[in-house]
């Protein structure tokens, strides 16, 4: 049984329960000793993940303590109990200078986002499973004692504003301004258009506990101060498909996060920035990118028991920060345990069936289940095998979009036979500078990131917009793609430097991509990789860089020296407006990660354009291109030399270079 379900029928009475009054212990400072002859705030008897400590009757950490003239967060406790089934009941009861407990029962929904302000000594509780808040937030300011427990807070998104730069997007799941003693326990907040939870101006003595964070690009900021003021307590969250702010903590006298579940993240997971003094504990990072920053010179991180899957990047550990256990008592779970943990019982109590959709829409008119395609991926359960298809309806998309590993057989779909209809865009470069230090990188570039298995992309474009001409040559992938037997069905791939990448998970590893009927453009190496990729009957448009000797190189692939696969072109047409002689077909790519390969890709029954070089194939990084394993085969059109620079395969060679033979045990639809 799920443990969040435990509650039974009787969830909002025995809810009732947290807001008893917190112990009479006094706050001392974050480094400090607790008063002699006081009990601490949480005596924790028995491990965090046994269901009394799931549910607890008051809350543990920082927002237990006393301080500012409380005792600790008892939020309604002194009021009467109300309901709201409406928005408009919900806003009154909020802003009531009395006490008030404030049941949620059903689904309200705003017309118009509203972030609904908050009064204090108020504990909203969602009654039974499914309560929720649709399309509207909470703002807290300067204000105290304040409790939020067992409902979602979800979609404010809105669409096309990924980046939540709009002047009028300010669409918080809940925002708190110089506030103190807040306790936000067994929460989904997900899809909002600016921040999950924004922390801001000295906010203080706070615990975010059991919660779910989902799909959205900024997730839980702290900060917007010079001051060092915030002590809270984050634990068994999980924090899911999202990009940035996975908690960025600045200027926290104390941050103590331990068994959190971090999994699927964007950019960057924990951060501490400026004086932040930050404690991370038994926590679980799984496909996650710079994991654990110490952002500035004087952020303090102390990094220990946590656990790394799968991740790539910085995992810091500086400084002495502060001791938690000088501040309460608190017995962590097994990191080893915690997505398991953190998985089952984190979130309000929900409906028990299962998620078995399976047609999936995305839309930028409010018409589809989506309005962004990152949510949309991030509402298919991590781990589900089931095969889904997202259908996106027509428009630009600037969004930054990864399918997760853990999210196998998906297909993702235009909604018209025009794949020009549906434009999924992002301008990230890879040597843009992090603004935590150093650059995004190949693996950070990509607007479109393919990781899982069985993965099928049909009938739209994938741009990276970077404008070269304007800020200067970078690699700037449009798509990587990782996971094995990946199909490209009628996509379009546009770009400039290293436009497509068939990546692998690693040296060892398998990775077969088919790309029928597909645009690929770009001037550099912009289609490379150690992966085995085939193009088969795609047009491979190489753009004019308005040179008349050198407009760059169409493949640059890095194969395993023991892979007898690399890159296929076969039925294709190769175009381009550039100067005639001027593109190389390839050229050998030597990783630095792989120094053994042996690059290799194929040419064959295609049609080649008169940009190609009459020497067509060139050196690279010192490597002649005689180094690779380059062949070509019975193409035509005025760049199909055949000379001592073009080396044409044997028939027995060509007999086994085939589509067939390159993708091995797997056999997709063949192209129309």
């Amino acid at each position: 049984m799920n443990l969040r379900r435990l509650l039974g029928a009787a969830t909002a009475v025995v809810m009732l329960g947290s807001l008893t009054a917190a112990p009479a212990a006094t706050a001392s400072p974050a480094g400090g000793a607790p008063q002699s002859g006081i009990l601490p705030a949480t005596l924790a008897p028995a491990a965090e993940s046994t269901p009394e400590a799931m549910w607890k009757q008051t809350p543990d950490g920082f927002a237990a303590l006393p301080g500012y003239g409380l005792a600790g967060t008892t939020g309604g406790q002194a009021g009467r109990i109300v309901t709201a089934t409406t928005i408009q009941e919900l806003k009154d009861h909020a802003a009531a200078p009395e006490p008030l407990v404030i049941f949620i029962r059903g689904s309200l929904k705003a017309e118009d986002y509203i972030k609904i302000p908050v009064a204090a000594n108020k504990s909203f509780i969602g009654v039974g499973a499914g309560s929720e808040v649709v399309n509207a937030g909470f703002k807290l300011i300067n204000v105290s004692n304040v409790i939020f427990r067992n409902f979602t807070i979800r979609d404010s998104y809105i669409p096309g504003d990924w980046d939540g730069k709009r002047p009028d997007n300010d669409r918080d799941g809940i925002q708190l301004d110089t506030t103190h003693h807040v306790w936000v326990d067994h929460m989904k907040i997900q899809r909002m258009g600016d921040g999950l939870i924004d922390t801001r101006k000295d906010s203080d003595l706070v615990t975010y506990s059991w919660n779910v964070f989902a799909d959205n690009n900024k997730a839980l900021g702290v900060g917007w101060t010079s001051n060092a003021v915030t002590r809270m307590t984050i634990h068994h969250n999980w924090i899911r498909n999202t990009t940035q702010r996975n908690f960025s903590l600045d200027n926290t006298a104390a941050a103590h996060v331990y068994n959190n579940y971090l999994q699927d993240i964007g950019q960057y997971g924990m951060m501490g920035r400026n004086a932040a003094k930050v404690v991370l504990e038994g926590n679980t990072f799984t496909a996650v990118q710079d994991p654990v920053v110490a952002k500035d010179p004087v952020t303090e991180v102390v990094s220990r028991d946590n656990i790394f899957n799968g991740t790539r990047g910085r995992r810091d550990n500086v400084g002495a920060a502060f001791d938690p256990a000088r501040n309460y008592a608190y017995q962590k779970d097994d990191p080893a345990r915690v997505p398991e943990i953190v998985s089952n019982g984190a979130g309000p109590r929900e409906n028990s069936a299962p998620n078995t959709t399976t047609a999936i829409t995305v839309a930028l008119d409010g018409t589809g289940d989506f309005g962004s395609l990152q949510a949309a991926i991030g509402s298919i359960p991590s781990g589900s095998t089931l095969p889904r298809t997202i259908t996106v309806k027509p428009g630009v998309y600037r969004e930054a979009v990864h399918v997760w590993a853990d999210r196998p057989n998906l297909t993702i779909q235009g909604a018209t036979a025009n794949a020009s209809d549906v434009v999924i865009s992002y301008d990230t470069p890879a040597n843009g500078v992090k603004f935590f230090g150093g650059t995004w990188g190949t693996a950070g570039s990509p607007t479109m990131t393919i990781s899982a298995a069985g993965t099928t992309v049909r009938n739209l474009t994938v741009e990276n917009s970077y404008d070269e001409a304007a800020k200067g040559p970078s690699q700037a992938l449009a798509v990587r793609s990782v996971g094995d037997k990946v199909t490209f069905d009628g996509t379009r791939f546009l770009g400039n430097q290293d436009t497509y990448l068939a990546d692998t998970a690693g040296r060892d590893a398998t990775a077969r991509t088919y790309l029928k009927n597909c645009y690929i453009e770009g001037d550099v190496d912009f289609i490379y990789g150690r992966g085995t990729a085939v193009l088969d009957g795609c047009t491979i448009h190489s753009l004019d860089r308005g040179s008349s000797t050198n407009n760059g190189y169409v493949v640059a692939p890095s194969t395993k020296n023991s892979n007898p696969y690399g890159i296929l072109i076969v039925n294709s047409t190769l175009t381009s407006d550039a100067a005639p002689g001027t593109v190389s077909l390839g050229r050998p790519w030597f990783a630095s990660s792989d120094p053994e390969a042996l690059p290799m890709a194929v040419i064959r029954d295609s049609v080649l354009g008169n940009h190609i070089a009459v020497r067509g194939w060139a050196d690279m990084g010192g490597h002649s291109w005689i180094e690779g394993r380059f062949g070509e085969y019975n193409n035509s059109g005025p760049g199909a030399y055949i000379n001592e620079f073009h080396p044409q395969l044997s028939s027995e060679d060509a007999a086994r270079l085939t589509i067939e033979a390159f993708l091995g045990d797997w056999k997709p639809a063949a192209r129309g």
